[in-house]
């Protein structure tokens, strides 16, 4: 499932935001195997529903250090406290069910890594599968992912395709890199 043309045409045009230009050339589509930043990225997308992406980007720096660098087992063990203290946070979103979900979708990390060895291993065990089935089984293992939470981050850590056109010129940065779940 491809994203629309426009959003590529956008981006290399300069249509969008500075940093949203470098986030389509730099990091979107790009594989992330380091669960660490696999649970950034789903922060990210988790933080993003309802508001526009430049709103995420603008408060990326933030939300990193917010939470703990994305450390999957620091996140996995916030207290309430660090909910609170979240939820003071004026550099993300501070939406306690968006918060809840980042915490519980930590400890669901630290359980995929028990028995799968790793969040990406999880992802390659489950590969190849179609997007809706993708969409079934991460509303079945998450919190707030849903239909479309959950294409933005496939595509953004390029465990699907379609994060850009076939004629983007930033595919030819992203392919030599092959995710690890296609190998």
């Amino acid at each position: 499932m491809a994203i629309s043309h426009s959003y590529c045409k956008a981006c290399l045009e300069g249509k969008l935001s500075e940093l949203h230009m470098d986030y389509h050339k730099e990091t979107y589509g790009f594989p992330a195997a380091d669960d660490n930043e696999l649970l950034g990225r789903m922060i990210y997308e988790i933080s993003q529903a309802g508001l526009s992406w430049d709103t995420i980007l603008k408060k990326r720096d933030s939300i990193r250090v917010a939470y703990a660098d994305f450390d999957v087992n620091a996140v996995a063990h916030f207290s309430e406290s660090d909910i609170l203290r979240l939820l003071d946070d004026t550099g993300i979103i501070r939406m306690r069910r968006k918060i809840e979900a980042a915490i519980h979708n930590a400890q669901v990390i630290l359980s995929l890594q028990t028995q799968h060895g790793s969040l990406a291993q999880w992802l390659v065990d489950q590969s190849p599968m179609d997007l809706p089935d993708w969409q079934k089984l991460f509303k079945k293992t998450f919190r707030f992912m849903g239909n479309e939470i959950t294409k933005e981050f496939l595509m953004g850590t390029g465990t699907i395709a379609g994060a850009h056109d076939p004629e983007c010129p930033v595919l030819k940065d992203i392919v030599p890199l092959e995710p690890l779940w296609t190998r």
